[in-house]
């Protein structure tokens, strides 16, 4: 047997024993199973999630990516929902470079083609040079601020071509101009976010320059992870930065035509998004999205193309997202502290992280069958795919503040060292079986704010997340559901099921110890959290054995294989143990049999949250 990515057991096809008769009825029902699911991604939980959904007139909506990342269901809740009012600034790179590695100040998106005729984009550069166009630039904003009625590209039906915010005013600045205006004088930009599709393997004066502009001047900050290539590559700064977040890639289908390709996604693959855990041991990513798009050309005004798996693309996606809740939070006042300069990135970063959908095999630290309280994200998913549907939810919830809470909502707040130590958040909840309960802590880690900004490590707090499922008649008797406590993230996050019986649940913010001597200065936090009904595990990718982003007959062999051999293995997942219960038995066969009768369709098929 050889160890795949992530140290997960990997079977090849090879002469085993013979299948008893009811294996191979069994083999032969999962194959005609399989080959009917060749290409379908069902998402448990995302918003829409197939290629179906129309736009006006009947066009197909693009870039899909983002239909499948829920933004355009939201739109279709809230049309006024554009990005209108809000100022995202896009941090780019010049595309080339001279023999003295020289930038060529080739850094804007091409704004002749016809996706940005209504766009309202202004450019910030320092260099003698003429600014250029970036096909990487172009790719980036028209996924942020395209908008082209009549889009056409061959092999596709005609489109309504949509970025995540057409609406938003977007500042496009050429790397060194931003960080010597920006990030070394620490002078907060024009802007309401920030996002960046670009990164180093290691942490830098400039990387932890964007961490003290998150913590002193409130920029949100959203980045890209890096790109994988084999499973050792490390999380790239600034995304893997504490502060920022750091966004990874959810890799579309590889078969059939584009069409295909453009509009069903899979899972996040380490050898296509890069993994955590970072050098220092804190999990990365924050955030997965969707990254394959339809882009604009960087020549002329016409034309597309499809952008590939790639973070730099996924970033955009979840920069939309983000977009899209800053307009909330600032059109409604109630919503405002939301995006208050002083805690709001630590909100808003909850709120992504506790809506996210978990896609098949999200796990919390390392690969065992029990998740791990030290590590409070998976390493290749973080938190799950970015939610557009959910994370509006929970914001509009509305901030709920310690004591009595409604089942969604979020709060900015602090824990201060000379009179509280523990916040607590009291939910009821109505009929509490089949429910999940989900909660995300986020903090800031603390930097100076001049160069070579580093790291006030003695400034920094270790927060402690709990949940306990309270018995009203005997609060002694109250159980600890869960608890997430790492020593190295300033993240905590907890997704749990609810108990049957149990109608009352604590959410409890403290640090981490509290017989010990915390800062003087105290902890301010962001706090999101929800309960939602328990849907159907009822994801094809469970089945995606080989890891190739589609279900066919060679994922039937290898289930089929490692049942009869009987695999187990205590320290690591067996790929097809659905339950992860640590072995392949007839509990995950009988899965397959459930999800092919309860699914007559797979693949025309949506879910909506």
């Amino acid at each position: 047997m050889e160890v795949g990515t992530w140290g997960v057991p990997v079977c090849r096809r090879a002469q085993g024993p013979a299948l008893e008769p009811e294996v191979q009825s069994m083999t032969q029902r999962t194959t005609i199973y399989a080959s009917r699911l060749w290409v379908v991604a069902l998402l448990a939980g995302s918003a829409v999630i197939t290629g179906a959904a129309k736009g006006q007139d009947g066009l197909m909506l693009h870039p899909q990516a983002l239909n499948w990342a829920g933004i355009y269901p939201l739109r279709q809740i809230d049309p006024d929902l554009t990005g209108e009012g809000v100022r995202l600034g896009v941090v780019c790179r010049s595309f080339t470079y001279s023999d003295a590695d020289v930038p060529q100040n080739d850094y804007q998106p091409n704004v002749r083609h016809a996706c940005f005729g209504n766009a309202r984009l202004s450019f910030f550069h320092n260099r003698t040079l003429a600014p250029g166009v970036s096909p990487h630039s172009t790719a980036i904003c028209s996924i942020l601020f395209g908008d082209d009625p009549a889009g056409v590209v061959s092999n596709l039906d005609p489109f309504l071509y949509q970025g995540a915010v057409p609406g938003a005013v977007g500042h496009i600045y050429e790397f060194w101009h931003f960080a010597l205006k920006h990030i070394y004088l620490q002078e907060a930009p024009a802007i309401d976010l920030a996002t960046a599709s670009f990164g180093q393997a290691l942490e830098d004066g400039w990387t932890r320059g964007i961490e003290a502009l998150v913590e002193h001047q409130g920029l949100i900050f959203v980045a890209s992870i890096g790109n994988g290539t084999n499973a050792s590559d490390p999380p790239f700064y600034p995304g893997a930065g504490p502060n920022t977040i750091g966004v990874g890639v959810v890799s579309s289908v590889n078969v059939g035509d584009a069409a295909t390709r453009l509009s069903h996604f899979a899972l996040a693959y380490p050898q296509e998004s890069s993994a955590g855990p970072t050098d220092d041991g804190r999990c990365k990513p924050d955030i997965i999205a969707p990254g394959n798009c339809l882009v604009a050309g960087a020549e002329g005004d016409e034309g597309y193309s499809i952008a590939g798996n790639w973070s730099s693309f996924s970033t955009p996606v979840a920069a939309g997202v983000v977009g899209l809740l800053i307009q909330k939070a600032k059109e409604d006042a109630n919503l405002n502290l939301a995006v208050s300069p002083k805690g709001g990135s630590c909100v808003l970063k909850a709120i992504l992280m506790s809506s996210a959908t978990k896609l098949p095999y999200w796990h919390k630290g390392r690969l065992s069958t029990d998740d791990d309280h030290e590590a409070p994200l998976d390493h290749a998913q973080g938190a799950g795919m970015v939610n557009a549907l959910d994370a509006h939810q929970i914001l509009t919830a509305g901030r709920g503040k310690p004591g009595d809470v409604p089942v969604a909502g979020w709060d900015l707040n602090d824990l201060a060292a000379d009179r509280t130590l523990q916040q607590v958040y009291r939910i009821a909840v109505d009929e509490p079986g089949d429910k999940v309960l989900t909660a995300t802590l986020a903090w800031n880690r603390h930097y100076r704010t001049t160069r070579p900004f580093s790291r006030i490590s003695e400034r920094d707090n270790d927060l402690r997340l709990e949940v306990w499922a309270v018995n009203p008649g005997n609060p002694a008797g109250s159980i600890l559901l869960d608890y997430s406590d790492s020593e190295v993230d300033n993240v905590e996050h907890i997704y749990v099921d609810t108990l049957p019986g149990y109608a009352l649940y604590e959410i409890v913010v403290s640090y981490s110890s509290l017989d010990e001597k915390t800062q003087a200065a105290g902890e301010r936090y962001g706090l999101a959290w929800s309960v939602d009904e328990k849907l159907p595990d009822a994801n094809i990718l469970w089945h995606d054995l080989n890891a190739d982003g589609i279900v066919n007959q060679q994922d039937s062999a290898i289930l089929m294989y490692n049942w009869a051999m009987g695999l187990r293995s205590p320290e690591s997942y067996v790929i097809g143990d659905i339950n992860m219960d640590g072995v392949i038995d007839r509990e995950d066969l009988r899965r397959i049999d459930a999800y092919r009768d309860r699914r007559a369709d797979w693949r025309t098929e949506t879910v909506t949250n």
